[in-house]
């Protein structure tokens, strides 16, 4: 009995890992080069920076499909057998991509693949708001240890319900950290061309450190710290550089709110004088409109570089020309 039951539950386990593998939606990934250093990684920020750092020394493959919102998304099975033949895997890591687990529990086990989450290092935002929704609340620097206002009106009331906000690389501050444990994750993989990737990654610290600037100075001159944004992805911004985020929906952007909630929230927009509420392109700006006619203003998108519309990526946008356009919406609404 007790074997039986073992390889039932081994069958189970096996059976639940090849349904996560196997997803949905678009085609992803690429194919591995050999004779490069191979980096897979699971989504745009961390595969542009990946790219900009290996140069023509490596070879990277980004999973995350274009036009695709990667909180739901899910990896095939070519892309574990592509991870499996590749040097480095990259991942945002604190909480953003839940698949990760049984994906690498998933690869050859002859793989010699070096797994890296490149958020370490990051002084991470804790929030009390898992199931979808944002209650109304705020997502500044007085809210990074979770202890936000609403808590008990969500139902999470203690400290062991807190959870991380993964949108690391919305802040140029974040951004940095991150490209410099891409760096790093290179120059280990492939220390032969360690130099090389010294010299790229010095380059682009110099345009985050620049991004940043241009965020902390523009930014300290508005009026206006209140942003109105479409699902709690700008915690990071908000809190380096003295914004306070209100948002309709909470860290995942597919849960619908309470009425009440876009009641209070509406309410906020007319007592705080807000002009604009923001919206993002991969997911749906339905809310967003909606809240903006209750309230009487406009709406303007806030693009938190999750991944490129296929009109971005037909454009040659990157991280910095839709992190320009974010400062440069910014500044209009906060007047």
């Amino acid at each position: 009995m007790v074997s039986r039951m073992s390889r039932k539950g081994w069958f189970m386990a096996a059976l639940m890992l090849v349904l996560v593998l196997a997803g949905c939606g678009a085609k992803s990934g690429g194919n591995i080069v050999e004779g490069k250093v191979n980096v897979v990684t699971t989504f745009y920020p961390i595969y542009e920076f990946a790219k900009e750092i290996g140069g023509d020394d490596v070879h990277a493959i980004n999973l995350l499909p274009v036009g695709v919102e990667p909180h739901d998304w899910t990896p095939r099975s070519q892309d574990i057998i592509n991870t499996s033949k590749a040097q480095l895997f990259l991942y945002n890591g604190a909480g953003l991509e839940g698949w990760v687990p049984n994906f690498l529990k998933g690869l050859d086990r002859g793989s010699k693949v070096q797994a890296v989450e490149v958020s370490q290092g990051i002084n991470l935002i804790k929030t009390n708001e898992d199931d979808g929704h944002n209650h109304g609340g705020s997502g500044n620097a007085d809210h990074e240890s979770g202890a936000e206002d609403h808590g008990a009106e969500s139902g999470n009331t203690g400290g062991d319900s807190l959870h991380t906000d993964p949108h690391t690389w919305v802040s140029p501050k974040s951004a940095l950290i991150m490209a410099g444990n891409i760096k790093n994750s290179l120059q280990t993989a492939d220390p032969e061309h360690k130099d090389a990737y010294e010299e790229r990654y010095n380059k682009l610290a110099e345009r985050l450190k620049a991004l940043d600037t241009k965020f902390e100075t523009e930014l300290a001159k508005v009026p206006g710290k209140e942003i109105v944004v479409s699902h709690q992805a700008f915690g990071y911004l908000a809190r380096d550089y003295g914004l306070d985020q209100h948002a309709i929906m909470g860290l995942s952007p597919d849960a619908e709110p309470r009425g009440q909630d876009m009641v209070a929230l509406a309410k906020l927009v007319k007592d705080e004088g807000i002009k604009y509420i923001f919206f993002e392109e991969l997911v749906s700006d339905r809310l967003a409109k909606t809240l903006a006619n209750e309230a009487g203003v406009s709406t303007l998108v806030l693009n938190p570089v999750e991944g490129l519309t296929q009109e971005q990526e037909k454009n040659n946008d990157n991280y910095f020309t839709l992190m320009e356009k974010n400062l440069q919406n910014l500044i209009l609404a906060l007047q």
